[in-house]
């Protein structure tokens, strides 16, 4: 695969490194840019992939909940500009799309778009609103919650949902824990549910890092261990401080009150989604030559 520009840049900003070290890295990846960012995160060059989430979409996250909030569902509807992410005729479609989610439970979004909206379907409603607006719009994704106890959801300007699946909990206490997810962006509800081969890949990094460091192996692994053990606790749920009491954890303030969280979703626009880089002096000048 060819090693353009545009992919060292996008390393570049990823994970704050210089343009040799990201092309160096992309080389022995074959530019695949989520395994540039490993082998950087190993080597130490990478800034610990914290721009790796970084957001490159524009849209909104809407959340729909059922009466009683046993049941809700959570839609991403993308646009290419916040000034139409800001606009009524895209915010009452995404607002649409996410009731219609809720009432009639498609299995995907494929059978979302194919389902009635007003005088068409989801789909040909969204087509009408590209050929007005002048901008590509897609539905991206959702999420549909079911649970015995209460549903708790929360929406950040929009553009952060969660919803969570609360046992035990009240309506405020169930808010604010979707409130936290929000803010900490944990993982996993606990240690056990974070995926064994995540695990593995950080310990994987965690090994190659301290291998440089020319210790002794005991004393290696337990650094490595360390290092697992302090990742698991600031990425799940339970272990992490209570955002609206940080001398707490989640799980003090659970057991407290008798609750659990049993599942939760968290949404942000654009995660995951690699925006193009326009160059504004490029493409004025590809017009004169078309011309």
């Amino acid at each position: 695969m060819e090693i353009t520009a545009a992919l060292v840049k996008d390393l570049r900003e990823r994970t704050g490194s210089g343009m040799m070290e990201c092309k160096k890295a992309l080389l022995e990846t074959r530019g695949d840019i989520e395994a540039a960012v490993e082998v950087m995160r190993k080597s130490g060059l990478a800034q610990a992939g914290k721009k790796a989430g970084r957001i490159a979409a524009e849209g909104m996250i809407v959340i729909a909940l059922a009466p009683g909030a046993k049941q809700a569902v959570m839609v991403e509807v993308n646009c290419e500009t916040d000034f139409v992410a800001k606009g009524d005729a895209f915010k009452q479609f995404a607002q649409d799309v996410a009731q219609v989610a809720l009432k009639q439970q498609p299995g995907d979004v494929d059978a979302l778009l194919a389902l009635p909206l007003g005088e068409g379907s989801v789909n040909s409603v969204r087509q009408a609103l590209i050929a007005k607006i002048g901008e590509n719009i897609g539905v991206r994704r959702f999420v549909r919650l079911e649970s015995k106890g209460l549903i708790g959801a929360y929406s950040h300007g929009a553009r952060i949902g969660v919803l969570v699946d609360g046992e035990g909990a009240d309506a405020e206490l169930a808010k604010r824990i979707a409130m936290h997810i929000a803010a900490n962006k944990p993982m996993a509800v606990a240690p056990q549910d974070v995926p064994a081969e995540v695990i593995a890949k950080e310990r994987e990094i965690y090994s190659a890092q301290a291998a440089e460091s020319g210790k002794p192996a005991a004393i290696l692994e337990k650094m490595i261990e360390g290092k697992i053990k302090k990742f698991l606790a600031e990425s799940t749920l339970l272990s992490q401080p209570y955002l609206h009491d940080a001398e707490k954890t989640v799980e003090q303030v659970l057991k407290e009150a008798h609750a659990k969280v049993l599942r939760f979703e968290r949404f942000e626009v654009g995660e995951g989604v690699v925006r193009k880089t326009e160059n504004f002096a490029e493409e004025v000048m590809a017009q004169v030559r078309k011309a």
